[in-house]
């Protein structure tokens, strides 16, 4: 039986699965679990209790969000913390101090460079992405880029700490998809270089 081949905004929400397990996984020294189910949605938002939103744009455009709960943020935060050897009586004990923001938004920051890693060298095409800031929240909000006015692809994936807190990734591409053409050629330079000798 041939496998179902997925759609672009789904290959890249199982890219993205395997960047955030990966990226959170090195920096806390600890388990990181992501459901085994994609929801669609029709928005990508901001939500309690903090929130990371990063615009990307180049061969292909979008919103990428991280919603966590304070209590996974804060997990995080000190188990990162404590696997860099820092001692536990100095760390942040609540979501909202600037430190645990702080580490969210850099953590936000190399889960995006990973996704980005992972695309080009699946796909071959390359985005660039705004900084992103981690902010503490209180309501949901919406985000919409321009180009997503029509049609956005947006899905959901859920996450779980180690010690279950539960935080998301909300995806929002632009109306796309990746076609290949033909399977990536090995160059060989000195081949080409002796044709103009």
């Amino acid at each position: 039986m041939a496998e179902k081949r997925l759609g672009t905004v789904n290959q890249i929400a199982k890219l993205t699965c395997e960047a955030v397990k990966e990226v959170l996984e090195a920096a806390t020294g600890s388990g990181i679990r992501y459901a085994p189910t994609v929801q669609r949605v029709p928005m990508v938002s901001l939500k309690p209790d903090l929130g990371c939103f990063i615009e990307f744009t180049g061969d292909y455009n979008g919103l990428f969000c991280m919603n966590f709960s304070g209590r996974a943020a804060l997990e995080l935060y000190r188990r990162a913390m404590t696997f860099m050897g820092m001692p536990e009586e100095e760390l942040a004990r609540d979501y909202t101090s600037d430190e645990v923001v702080n580490f969210i938004g850099e953590m936000v920051n190399q889960v995006i460079g990973a996704v980005r890693r992972k695309i080009e060298t699946q796909f071959g095409l390359t985005a660039r992405n705004s900084q992103p800031r981690a902010i503490a929240i209180n309501q949901t909000i919406t985000l919409l880029l321009n180009t997503m006015i029509d049609k956005p692809q947006c899905r959901r994936l859920s996450f779980r700490t180690e010690d279950n807190a539960p935080f998301y990734v909300e995806l929002g591409l632009e109306q796309t998809e990746f076609i290949p053409l033909e399977a990536p050629q090995e160059v060989n330079v000195d081949e080409i270089l002796s044709q103009f000798e």
